[in-house]
Parts: structure tokens; C-alpha cells; sequence
């Protein structure tokens, strides 16, 4: 088959790049053809050796939408969004399918006033998860496609149904892992004696409460040596600044370090393997519903992890792939991680052995064959 990915929305890198490397390389394998549709000023922050086709409308982006400027941001994404429909429309004899790599609602909701919905090859719309708040706008302009059987919603999930609900042209599957794909090596563990290796990476944002877990680990009783490094990229100028604030505060302390910079390709899977285990310790609702992007880089990576409670729960049921601690409790985390460090060379076999079966249930090959099997009805 060919399949188009659609593309709209530009970030400085980390899981969205990731996850459309994903599905070029993954459907590659299968003996798929792949290209990309994006708008004309989009920028690729990696180069994933593919055709392009450029659309007229400016690419989303998200940093620095604030106020009045989020709301014009929006308006602006929806004209966008009828204009690339259009396009999408006229040029649907190139592919076999077209893929919409990361959705909401609102593109169903686009969809519903456009042309698009008669297209006559399957329209894959992916969504990362869907929160209460959602789900019925959701289920409502599904409704409104059923009878456009082309147009095939599948949210990344861990349940077969939508809090209950449960629709024919609703499909659901379980989220890739992200893997070392530049660096062919085996997960390497720091042996007993050697210094823990931990790792708070991803995209900084104030919610994650960094201060709260570095206080936590700065007043662990540790019964081997451990360092905990902290690397975050940053969308808005002012987790930007607080992230630096952080970073001058601690600057100096024995056993952290700091690294504020967004890394991606081989940089980004370097920075993964050289720690050996990842901590999690934020805590929200949203991260109930919509799959953890370090969670699922820890398992594919084999790393053991700490992460909050209401981190994806339903993997933890099936996966011993680290410990968890009650959600926003900083005592527990406390105990928590005090008792993963110290028993981590004993416990290590038990993750590994979890970390590997999980790594299989969720791995990009699988992933590519459940969506390829939606593709194909």
C-alpha cells in the first residue's frame, strides 16, 4: 500500500517526532510505500528519508499560545484545517490511505463540514487518549461518520470501549513503545557498587513538580550510590524560565545534574540508555487517559521506572516494570523511592523479566500490524 501520513503540527521535538518515525519505519518493514502531507512552511525536525507533498496553510504549533493569541491560534488552525481537507480531498488517488498521526475531537468535528468524510480509501485518525471531559464530544461526531466507513478513529488505548461506550467505527489498540532505533545495543544496567544512574527527562512543564522531587531525593537514605539527572526541553517561555531557576538553585549539588536542552534521534536514545532507571513522579488525571510518552520510552528501553499511580494504571496491572506511589502523596513517593533505589540490584531481575514481555505486547512492529489490520477492514 501507500500510505500518506498527514502532519500539521510542528514541535522543537521529543515523543510527536518519534511516533511519526514510528510509523514510517514500521509500515516500511511491512512493505508499505509512505509519505508525507504537511503544510508549506511545516519543518521537519528529523530526516525521515520520505517523499513530501506540501499543502497550502500554515503548520500548527503550539509554543506561546496564550490569551487572546490561543484563540485566534484556534480559528487560524481551523480555517487551516478545511483548507488541507480540501486538499486532501482532491489528491486522494495518490495513496491507499491517509493517516492523521495525532488527532482530537476537533479534527472529527472539521471532518463533519468537509468533503474529506466521502474520501474513498481508508482515513485513520489517531488519538492519544480521550479524558471524561471529551469523550462525549468525541462519541458525538463519530456518530455523526458512522455511515462514512472510511473514516476509522482509533484512540490509543488500553480498554476495548470509550469510559463504557462502545461504537463499530470506534477502534481501539494499545500505544507503541519508543525504542533505541539509531543505537542497535543492549540495555546497559549499572552493576552493584557502581553509581544508580536515575533519569527525569522529557518536556518540562511546572505541573510535574521537579522541585518537590528533587527535594524528595535530596533527603533519601541511600544505601548505595546514586545520581539523579535532569534533562527537560521546554514550549513556553515560562517553564522555560522556571526550569532555570530550578537549575540555578541546585546548581552544584552533589549527585544531580542538569541539562536543558530538547534532544532527539541517537542524542535523545543515548541519553535514555545511559541512566538506569526513570522517574515519573508527576501526577494528573490526564494521565489516566492518555498514554504516558516515558513510560513507554522506559519500557522500550528497559528501564525500570517510579512513576505516580495514576500513570497509565492498566499497565501496571499487567507489568511489574517498576514501583508506584500514591499520586500527589509526597511521603509515599518518599518511601517509595528511597525502597526502589535501595533495593533496585534485587528487584532488577523481576523488572527485567517485565520490562521484556512488555517491551513485546507493545513493541512499534506490533502497533504497525494492529493499525495495518484497520487499514485493511
Amino acid at each position: 500500500m501507500k500510505i500518506a501520513i498527514f502532519e500539521n503540527i510542528m514541535t522543537p521535538g521529543g515523543h510527536e517526532v518519534e511516533f511519526d518515525r514510528i510509523l514510517v519505519e514500521e509500515f516500511r518493514a511491512l512493505g508499505h510505500e509512505v509519505e508525507f502531507y504537511v503544510p508549506e512552511n511545516f519543518v521537519f525536525q528529523f530526516n525521515y528519508q520520505t517523499p513530501v507533498t506540501r499543502l497550502r496553510g500554515d503548520a500548527v504549533t503550539y509554543t506561546n499560545s496564550r490569551g487572546l493569541k490561543k484563540i485566534f491560534s484556534a480559528l487560524r488552525r481551523e480555517f487551516n484545517r478545511q483548507r488541507w481537507y480540501s486538499q486532501l480531498l482532491l489528491l486522494q488517488k495518490k495513496f491507499d490511505a491517509l493517516i492523521v498521526p495525532t488527532s482530537t475531537y476537533r479534527y472529527l468535528r472539521s471532518l463533519n463540514g468537509s468533503d474529506l468524510k466521502k474520501i474513498s480509501v481508508p482515513l485513520i485518525f489517531i488519538l492519544h487518549g480521550i479524558n471524561p471531559t471529551e469523550a462525549p464530544k468525541f462519541l458525538a461526531e463519530a456518530d455523526k461518520l458512522s455511515s462514512n466507513k472510511n473514516i476509522r478513529p482509533v484512540v490509543l488505548t488500553f480498554t476495548d470501549n470509550i469510559f463504557g461506550e462502545r461504537r463499530e467505527n470506534i477502534f481501539t489498540i494499545y500505544p507503541p513503545t519508543y525504542t533505541a532505533r539509531d543505537l542497535k545495543v543492549e540495555p546497559k544496567i549499572s552493576a552493584a557498587g557502581e553509581v544508580l544512574k536515575v533519569g527525569f527527562f522529557g518536556q518540562y512543564r511546572r505541573e510535574k513538580n521537579l522541585r518537590g522531587l528533587l527535594e524528595v531525593y535530596l533527603r533519601g537514605k541511600y544505601t548505595r550510590r546514586v545520581e539523579l539527572q535532569v534533562q527537560g526541553s521546554t514550549m513556553h517561555a515560562e517553564d522555560a524560565e522556571d526550569f532555570e531557576k530550578i537549575i540555578s538553585q541546585y546548581r552544584g549539588v552533589e549527585g544531580l545534574s542538569f541539562l536543558h536542552k530538547g534532544l532527539i534521534g541517537a542524542e535523545w536514545q543515548r541519553a535514555i540508555l545511559d541512566v538506569d532507571a526513570l522517574l515519573m513522579p508527576y501526577s494528573a488525571p490526564r494521565y489516566r487517559y492518555h498514554w504516558g510518552g516515558m513510560l513507554f520510552t522506559a519500557i522500550g528501553f528497559g528501564k525500570p521506572v517510579v512513576a505516580s499511580d495514576d500513570m497509565n494504571p492498566e499497565v501496571f496491572e499487567l507489568y511489574r516494570v517498576g514501583e508506584t506511589f500514591r499520586s500527589g502523596d509526597v511521603d509515599d513517593l518518599s518511601r517509595v523511592l528511597e525502597n526502589f533505589i535501595n533495593g533496585f540490584d534485587e528487584n532488577f531481575p523481576t523488572y527485567s523479566e517485565n520490562l521484556r514481555a512488555a517491551g513485546e505486547d507493545f513493541s512499534p512492529t506490533n502497533f504497525a500490524r494492529r493499525l495495518e489490520k484497520i487499514i485493511r477492514g
